[in-house]
């Protein structure tokens, strides 16, 4: 925290960047603003009802920014933006021209981004007339008319593109990226809600389990902190090379192996298909036919987010996310090719096919602590509430993760614009 604050202060001091701070200030405001516009015809009060029984709604409004709780015009926020962001990622590995597209430098990457934007339309307007036919099977839509269904569906996409929009301007004229930073004012912005909401329930026997709660809130987000944080680094020695009066090489550097390779994505992944099952579940219980029902019900109770099984086949499902998702964007092939290709090698390890298995070998070693972390950090709020007996504060990993992940990005990104600042004044002088 106090590094946050010291290179925040120092940012201040720059003219430069205490502009991009109060550009970036600013487009939070208008984003805010926005995010309480509401769109009219919903029943507001059924609706918080659905978001507090339904995790996945709840995952998605982390990624809307906190907008889609209040199902404002800004409803879907980043949601059709992230998931085209993660099919284009997917897709880099799968198709050898993207990934040849993506090691283009500027020029690639912005391409991957044009063809980003152009995923998130369609994907916006299929994801609002699922969300409007939900609301609408719950009776949280007052009114059904295709007038109104097309206007809901335009309204939530130009939101989608609006909020998109606004998060690339953070990045270009702001501090950090914008997309993450919008997600976390999204989070941050509902903490005061919350903690009201806590302390008008608090009495005095559950002050103990309000102050436990709080503890294993600071727990966890040293644990985040110190798991985002932790490599495993590599020594990379560089054979010496002589050419005429010259010597090159003969020096030693380091590989860096993330312990958490994967981020959130696992957590993403994970929530979204074990959740999956109990939306089927509650539709099946609709049907007329018995058996359908009786297999919703059976469905529904497996997988109730209170209860042991979902817990364990939620845990389970992080962990393979996440060894699936370092394994599709780590290659330990291409790593191996790269430090011979510039000369290079592992002490005690020869170069080629011997130095990709030692990399593989020790990226499943320590996947499996960053895998164990984020299966723990995701069933959290369950443990939380079990041990603490406190509903309306949870402790969410993935938003824990975030906020910690923004932060830290966010950090390092003033620190290297003030490096580099100093050097250009340096050389001027």
């Amino acid at each position: 925290m106090n590094i946050f604050f010291s290179a925040f202060a120092n940012s201040w001091k720059t003219k430069e960047l205490r502009r991009k701070i109060l550009i970036t200030v600013w487009l939070f405001v208008i984003f805010r603003i926005f995010a309480h516009i509401p769109i009219p015809g919903i029943d507001r009060v059924r609706l918080a009802q659905l978001f507090s029984q339904n995790q996945f709604l709840g995952l998605l409004d982390i990624f809307s920014g906190g907008t889609l709780v209040n199902f404002s015009v800004l409803a879907l926020g980043l949601n059709p933006y992230i998931n085209a962001s993660i099919i284009l990622q997917l897709l880099t590995i799968v198709f050898p021209k993207l990934e040849a597209l993506s090691k283009e430098g500027d020029f690639g990457r912005e391409k991957i981004n044009q063809y980003t934007r152009f995923l998130t339309v369609p994907l916006a307007i299929v994801q609002s007339i699922g969300m409007y036919i939900l609301l609408r099977n719950q009776g949280i839509v007052q009114s059904f008319d295709p007038l109104a269904l097309i206007s809901v569906v335009l309204t939530m996409t130009a939101g989608t593109l609006f909020v998109m929009w606004i998060g690339e301007l953070i990045t270009e004229y702001g501090v950090g990226n914008g997309i993450s930073l919008l997600i976390f004012a999204g989070i941050v912005g509902r903490l005061p809600v919350v903690v009201s909401q806590t302390a008008s329930t608090v009495t005095s026997e559950s002050i103990t389990s309000t102050i436990f709660f709080a503890g294993m809130a600071i727990v966890v987000i040293y644990g985040a902190v110190f798991m985002n944080e932790a490599v495993r680094r590599i020594p990379v020695h560089y054979a010496r090379r002589v050419r005429g009066n010259k010597i090159y090489g003969g020096n030693v550097s380091y590989l860096p192996l993330r312990v958490n390779q994967a981020g959130v994505i696992p957590i993403i992944f994970a929530v979204s298909l074990v959740l999956l099952p109990s939306l089927l579940g509650g539709f099946l219980q609709q049907l007329n036919n018995p058996s359908f029902a009786n297999i919703g019900r059976m469905l529904t109770g497996l997988f109730n987010p209170n209860s042991i099984s979902y817990n364990v086949i939620y845990f389970l499902l992080v962990i393979g996310f996440t060894y699936f998702y370092t394994a599709i964007t780590f290659n330990p092939g291409k790593i191996a090719a790269e430090i011979q290709k510039h000369g290079g090698f592992i002490p005690g390890i020869r170069p080629g096919t011997p130095t990709s298995s030692y990399l593989n070998y020790i990226l499943t070693r320590i996947t499996l602590a960053g895998a164990l972390f984020l299966g723990i950090l995701a069933v959290f709020p369950s443990l939380a509430r079990s041990v603490s007996g406190v509903s309306t504060l949870l402790v969410g990993g993935t938003g824990v993760l975030i906020v910690v992940s923004v932060v830290l990005e966010t950090v390092k990104t003033l620190e290297a614009q003030l490096v580099m600042r100093n050097y250009e004044g340096f050389l001027k002088e």
